[in-house]
């Protein structure tokens, strides 16, 4: 996951944007046409970003954010990092669960 606040002025997100868009790996192209999806919180209908991802790649903006995203919108950043940590946890345990039959 690449994330950036879409109110950074010294890392702007058009830069992420731009280097994940030209990372060369096996799903690059697929990548760089993929659209932007609204990212809404739980209970909040309004989004606090927008992301686009593909296979292990996701580019995430954060709206309303500078460089220091967990101070400017901590509650956006812990759903973050919930939703990334969250599905990892999820599916290593679900691995580890079958390995153990």
């Amino acid at each position: 996951m690449v994330y950036s606040g879409d109110k950074d002025f010294i890392c702007n997100w058009r830069g992420g944007e731009a280097w994940t868009n030209e990372a060369n790996w096996t799903h690059s192209a697929e990548f760089k046409n993929a659209s932007y999806q609204n990212w809404t919180m739980e209970g909040n209908a309004k989004p606090v970003g927008e992301f686009k991802e593909v296979a292990e790649l996701t580019f995430l903006r954060v709206f309303d954010a500078g460089h220091m995203v967990p101070m400017d919108q901590p509650e956006v950043a812990l759903g973050m990092l919930d939703r990334f940590f969250g599905n990892w946890h999820t599916e290593r345990m679900n691995t580890i669960k079958e390995a153990e039959k």
